[in-house]
C-alpha cells in the first residue's frame, strides 16, 4: 500500500512537472549591429560576435523556456536569426514578436513555444519629461496566451539605461522612474483589478529594487500591481547584471507576478540562471519561472 501510494504522489509530481509553462527574461546584449570590444578590439557597427551567439542558443537550451522575453533585439532581421539559430540548436519557438518603438536600436521581443492568442504592441505609451511630451523609449510588448485557467499576459519592458548626456537628470533616474509610472498605469489599464488578473511584467528595468522605478511597477498607492519572484542562482546569489567598467553586480531584472497569478506560480521554480557559458553570453544572466498552467486546448 505504502508503494503504491508513493508510486502515485511521484505519477502526480510527474504530471504537474509536465503542465508547468516556463517564462523567462533575459537581456540579450545587443543581438543587432553595435559598437562593441570583440578580443580586446574596439569594432565600430559590428555584429553579436559568433562565440556569443552560441553561448545564448547553449543558456537558452539549458533553461529550456516556453516562452522567452528577450530585450536588446535588433530589427524583425535579427530575431529571425535568432529564431532560426535556436532552432538548430534545438529550441523551436515557431512564434515571435518584436516591437520596434522609440529606440531605432533596441527592441524587446518574445518567442514562444505556444500559440499567441493576442499581440498587443505598446509602441507609443507617453510621458512628460522636462515639459516636453515624449514615450517610453522602447515602448511596452503585450503578449496574450490562453490556458486552462484562462487568459494571461506577459508585458515585455526595458527601462531607459543609466546612459544620459543630459545633466539635469544624472544617470536618467527621472525619466526612468516616469517611463516605470507610465507602464504601471498601462498595466492597470489592461487589468483594472490585479488580484483577479493573471499577468507578469518582465525584463530589464535598469535599477535596484529599492528605487523609485521597481518601487513604481510594484505598487500605485495601496493598489498592488504585483510581486517580485524571488529568484536566486545555484549558489544563492542574487545579481542578474554586470557592469564591465565598473566591475560591478547588480539586480536589474526582474519577474513581477500579478496577485492573481501568483497562486499558479510553481513553489521554488523561480531562477536566475548560473551555468557554463553565461558570462560568454551576455553582461546579464536570465531569470525564470514555472507557472501551473497548461495551453488551452
Amino acid at each position: 500500500m505504502r508503494l503504491l501510494r508513493l508510486f502515485s504522489t511521484i505519477s502526480l509530481l510527474a504530471v504537474a512537472a509536465s503542465a508547468a509553462i516556463t517564462v523567462a527574461a533575459y537581456n540579450v546584449e545587443n543581438y543587432t549591429v553595435a559598437d562593441r570590444m570583440v578580443d580586446g578590439v574596439y569594432r565600430s557597427a559590428y555584429p553579436k560576435p559568433a562565440k556569443e551567439k552560441s553561448a545564448l542558443r547553449e543558456v537558452i537550451t539549458s533553461i529550456n523556456p516556453d516562452i522567452l522575453a528577450v530585450e536588446e533585439m535588433g530589427a524583425q532581421a535579427y530575431l529571425d536569426d535568432f529564431q532560426r539559430e535556436l532552432k538548430r540548436a534545438g529550441q523551436d519557438f515557431p512564434y515571435t514578436v518584436v516591437l520596434e518603438a522609440a529606440d531605432a536600436d533596441r527592441h524587446v521581443a518574445l518567442l514562444s513555444k505556444l500559440p499567441f492568442k493576442e499581440v498587443r504592441r505598446h509602441a507609443k505609451v507617453p510621458i512628460r519629461y522636462f515639459g516636453k511630451n515624449d514615450f517610453v523609449k522602447r515602448g511596452v510588448l503585450e503578449v496574450i496566451f490562453a490556458t486552462n485557467e484562462g487568459d494571461f499576459s506577459v508585458f515585455v519592458v526595458h527601462l531607459k539605461s543609466k546612459r544620459t548626456e543630459r545633466k539635469d537628470d544624472p544617470e536618467s533616474a527621472q525619466q526612468r522612474a516616469l517611463e516605470a509610472e507610465a507602464v504601471r498605469d498601462l498595466v492597470l489599464s489592461r487589468y483594472p483589478d490585479p488580484a483577479k488578473g493573471k499577468f507578469m511584467v518582465v525584463g530589464d528595468w535598469n535599477d535596484t529594487r529599492g528605487t523609485r522605478p521597481v518601487k513604481a511597477m510594484q505598487k500605485r498607492g495601496d493598489k498592488v500591481i504585483g510581486e517580485l519572484a524571488e529568484a536566486i542562482d545555484s549558489r544563492g546569489q542574487l545579481w542578474t547584471h554586470f557592469y564591465r567598467r565598473e566591475a560591478t553586480y547588480s539586480r536589474i531584472d526582474y519577474l513581477l507576478v500579478s496577485p492573481g497569478l501568483k497562486p499558479f506560480v510553481v513553489p521554488g521554480s523561480a531562477k536566475i540562471w548560473d551555468g557554463p557559458r553565461t558570462a560568454d553570453a551576455s553582461d546579464h544572466r536570465p531569470v525564470y519561472l514555472q507557472l501551473k498552467l497548461e495551453p488551452a486546448k
